[in-house]
């Protein structure tokens, strides 16, 4: 059942303008901005690259980059298509409402907050500890790691407040210079390369083989969180049918491009032969006195600088994701109403973010209260919130992914579209392949990933919260068609629901 959307320059709710988000606020170069931040390029350099590196062994991870890159284009072909006809702040679980039913909508929509929350969580780990180690370095100030954790915490719950193109704007400022940074440091590798000159050792075949290629995919998917984000703003784009699906491409794109080249050239600057042995000594260090070596102290010092700035871009990308997603299960039902409401001044969901900002403390509380380790120790910020969380988060966002594509499917073929749009339903149903199997390895390599013990019960545990949220969801769904048939049916409508109500009232008061 069909009415169409108002051509009108705001989305026209039925329940007034504090049920909508306001649209036309973001651009296509706005767009991108917002969801590369999340993706935090300067982490995923730094932190992400020495891991797979050092710990797993895997001297062709560029090549790991170009894989999941494949794999996402394939994923985008039939997420991009879904998104021209459905514009939903709820994004995934809109879409897997609109393909698969209300019921796994329902299911999708608890996955997601909870994996994306996860993922912000992780971050706040990694910030709170760097920041407190720049303070003892620079300042020989001594802070816990989790009192510059609740700072940050504190400023993205203000920008969250604020407008989405001022926050745009906020992310890509600091998106421009880091990335700018990093490919000054590329080129500078590659005009002055390590021991081993200039060798593309890092793109043969045989350099990803061995037994740690399933843990370090699992791994990489991280840096690639945040392609997925566009369609979480259809309703404040310009033109969403055209720039969210644009957006989505030059997102994995950039990303799969800009990772491998930057993998490359760390491989170039210590040497192909060596890279495994300085990432497992350095860590993330080893960015930094590669820079240094080649681009001076000061500007290593800078790149340390915009480290944090990264992250703290992606804190705010992933805050206005989970506000979002909880503004479109408000509006709809699946949360109180309140969490369906905007701000007059922003026309941001500020429930949505307010409650994000104190889960965010909350998780950062619980924490720090069992960190018994001095300051400077990272067994808690980094060993246990950030691996953790991280981990859980990419679980079930690769989770969600898969089950969108399945959900991409059966929409077109529900509305006998099958056909029309067969080229984008094969390569969903390749990208659920590889999705399911990405998801496998990460189960199975779990206690890799966090650095457990043998036998450890987090192995299992930890996992175990993604399928928990799911299954709470999806008995969330049933309750709800049993108990209010009504909220059921909208799962995934989101405007489109006030819009059959006004539809039906209309027709009822016509007949009376």
């Amino acid at each position: 059942m069909s009415t169409g959307r108002p051509s009108t320059a705001e989305i026209n709710t039925y329940k007034g303008q504090d049920r909508a988000l306001r649209a036309n606020r973001l651009g296509t170069v706005g767009l991108l901005l917002s969801v590369l931040a999340a993706s935090a390029p300067m982490l995923v350099v730094a932190g992400v690259m020495p891991t797979v590196f050092g710990v797993m062994g895997i001297v062709g991870q560029p090549l790991l980059y170009v894989i999941l890159g494949i794999v996402l284009v394939l994923f985008s072909f039939g997420y991009a298509e879904m998104s021209r006809h459905v514009h939903n702040a709820g994004a995934f679980y809109a879409y897997i409402a609109r393909g698969l039913g209300p019921t796994a909508g329902a299911g999708a929509s608890l996955l997601a907050l909870v994996a994306y929350s996860a993922m912000q969580f992780a971050v706040y780990g990694l910030l709170g500890f760097e920041v407190s180690g720049l303070l003892a370095t620079y300042l020989d100030v001594s802070v816990p790691w989790w009192v510059p954790a609740l700072g940050a915490a504190a400023v993205v719950g203000y920008l969250g407040w604020l407008k989405i193109d001022l926050n745009a704007k906020v992310l890509g400022v600091l998106l421009a210079v880091e990335c700018v940074l990093v490919v000054i440091f590329d080129v500078a590798t590659l005009s002055s390369p390590g021991p081993e000159g200039l060798s593309f050792t890092a793109f043969d075949p045989g350099t990803v083989t061995g037994a740690g290629f399933g843990t370090a995919l699992c791994f990489c998917v991280a840096a690639f969180v945040g392609c997925e984000q566009a369609p979480v703003y259809a309703e404040e784009t310009n033109r969403p049918q055209i720039v969210v699906s644009r957006v989505m491409f030059l997102a994995v794109g950039y990303a799969s491009l800009f990772l491998a080249f930057s993998a490359w050239a760390l491989t170039v600057a210590a040497g192909p032969g060596s890279i495994v042995k300085a990432s497992a000594e350095q860590g993330p260090g080893l960015l930094f006195g590669l820079t240094e070596a080649r681009l001076g102290a000061t500007f290593a010092d800078v790149l340390h600088v915009l480290f944090v700035t990264g992250m703290f871009a992606a804190l705010l990308s992933f805050h206005n994701v989970v506000a979002r997603y909880a503004f479109a299960m408000g509006r709809e039902g699946l949360l109180p109403a309140t969490f369906g409401r905007t701000t007059r001044a922003s026309g941001a969901p500020a429930s949505g973010s307010v409650l994000q900002s104190l889960i965010s403390v909350a998780a950062i509380a619980a924490f720090a209260l069992t960190d018994d380790k001095p300051a400077g120790d990272p067994t808690a910020p980094v060993l246990r919130l950030f691996t953790w969380m991280g981990s859980v988060g990419a679980l079930g966002i690769i989770t969600l992914m898969a089950l969108a594509s399945c959900a991409v499917i059966a929409f077109f073929v529900k509305r006998g579209a099958g056909r029309a749009h067969a080229p984008r339903l094969v390569s969903s149903g390749l990208a659920i392949v590889a999705l399911l199997a990405i998801a496998f390895y990460t189960v199975k390599d779990f206690g890799v990933l966090i650095d457990a013990g043998p036998g450890s019960a987090l192995s299992w545990i930890l996992p175990a919260i993604i399928g928990v949220a799911l299954a709470a969801g999806l008995v969330y769904g049933v309750v709800l068609r049993s108990v209010k048939p009504e909220v059921h049916a909208r799962i995934g409508l989101g405007n489109e629901a006030f819009q059959l109500e006004k539809v039906a009232e209309s027709a009822q008061t016509a007949s009376v």
